[in-house]
């Protein structure tokens, strides 16, 4: 299915070295290309004519709406680290709207999940009239799309891929899996039934909060020529400052999101301790209600644990409920290593109440992304902020 023979290689290897088919003459770090149109080749040359591009291994350029090397680049190495064929848009909610695009539901399968789906779904209606909108345990019929987010967003929840995979496959329609919580080498959906699989790029594959990415993986080359041909004329295709923007970051994502994912559940277990409003480790009692992480989750009702789906490592972003309000206000800014702000999955560690960028979400709720800081750090800061939030804000002189 991956679009590799190398399929011994490891993933660092593949991050360095995976668009090596690629020419790129003499160059180690592939140059930024800001040109947007290409110079025509000789009537005579062969395969001259815009019909003869091939867009998966393009020989030449015509315009960067089509193809460009550094995007193209990109796209080579997140086919390989997905196991499909990946395609890169202008952001998370672009690739959204050309998945709906391009599968065409009669009925959409959803709950919960990040907000900014529910309103590209709202967008997608404008055009197309009116769609039905189910939830997850309704009963499904031909022509439906089911849309699952896994780990979900905010809390960090896992949710059964197989399970929904058979039961959307039974009548006939697609999984689309949101596993922008959940980057290679934490969870490959494809092996759980998965049609496609989207991530938001801006987040783990871009990795530093200075790029807007969308991508799409799908399992034949086919597939995802109808999509490139889809997104050609949506123009919804990266910059190409942030084409090489996502090049650079890919180098070290095997890095990152390990660590983050480590660091994370670290503190997602340690904060569980004091659940329930109580005093434990250097937290005081009476500020944490519930902290959700998918690594605190264990068997459900049908038998189904995590782990096997999160073969790589648990998910780096997680939410808390706070006791008050009040608490949750205060939190984010009451922190030295926790940059409070909306996003997830850069270098950084990012924290924010939720409500301030979802407005449906709890006010009580914070949600965490942890960067690549030192555990014991991150640890005693939220320590000290807890107990500076519980004595109340202070009095201005």
């Amino acid at each position: 299915m991956a679009p590799t023979d190398e399929q011994s290689v490891r993933l660092g290897t593949t991050l360095m070295h995976g668009d090596h088919e690629v020419p790129k003459g003499l160059e180690v770090s592939p140059s930024i290309s800001v040109t947007t149109t290409f110079r025509n080749p000789q009537p005579w040359s062969e395969n001259n004519s815009l019909q003869d591009l091939d867009p998966w291994n393009p020989e030449r350029h015509v315009y960067s709406r089509y193809t460009q090397d550094v995007s193209t680049r990109a796209e080579k190495i997140l086919s390989k680290v997905n196991q499909g064929y990946a395609l890169t848009y202008a952001s998370g909610l672009a690739a959204s709207y050309a998945a709906l695009v391009h599968l065409n539901p009669k009925r959409i399968v959803i709950r919960g999940g990040y907000h900014g789906v529910h309103v590209v779904i709202d967008v997608y209606q404008r055009s197309k009239g009116k769609i039905p909108i189910i939830d997850l345990d309704d009963e499904y019929q031909p022509g439906d799309i089911c849309w699952l987010e896994t780990p979900l967003n905010p809390t960090g929840e896992s949710r059964n891929i197989q399970y929904y995979a058979d039961k959307i496959h039974a009548v006939g329609g697609k999984l689309i899996v949101d596993s922008t919580f959940g980057p290679p080498p934490l969870q490959y959906p494809f092996k759980w039934g998965t049609d496609i699989i989207l991530h938001s790029g801006t987040k783990y594959f871009g990795g530093h909060s200075d790029l807007l990415c969308g991508i799409l993986v799908v399992k034949t080359l086919e597939e995802w020529k109808a999509l490139w041909g889809t997104r050609t004329f949506l123009g919804s295709m990266m910059g190409s400052l942030e084409a090489w923007l996502l090049l650079r970051s890919l180098r070290t994502f095997h890095l990152r999101v390990p660590r983050q994912s480590e660091t994370a559940t670290k503190l997602a277990q340690w904060l569980n301790q004091a659940s329930g409003g109580k005093a434990a480790d250097g937290i005081p009692p009476g500020i944490i209600d519930v902290v959700w992480h998918s690594s605190l989750q264990g068997k459900d009702a049908n038998g189904w644990e995590p782990s096997k789906q999160m073969e790589g490592g648990w998910n780096a972003t997680f939410a808390i409920l706070m006791k008050s309000q009040e608490f949750a206000s205060q939190l984010p800014h009451a922190l030295k290593f926790f940059v409070p702000a909306t996003s997830l999955g850069g270098v950084e560690s990012l924290i924010e109440q939720r409500v301030a960028s979802d407005p449906n979400s709890d006010p009580r709720l914070i949600r965490l992304s942890v960067g690549v800081e030192d555990f014991e750090d991150l640890k005693a800061d939220l320590s000290r902020a807890f107990h500076e939030v519980v004595k109340g804000p202070k009095a201005k002189l």
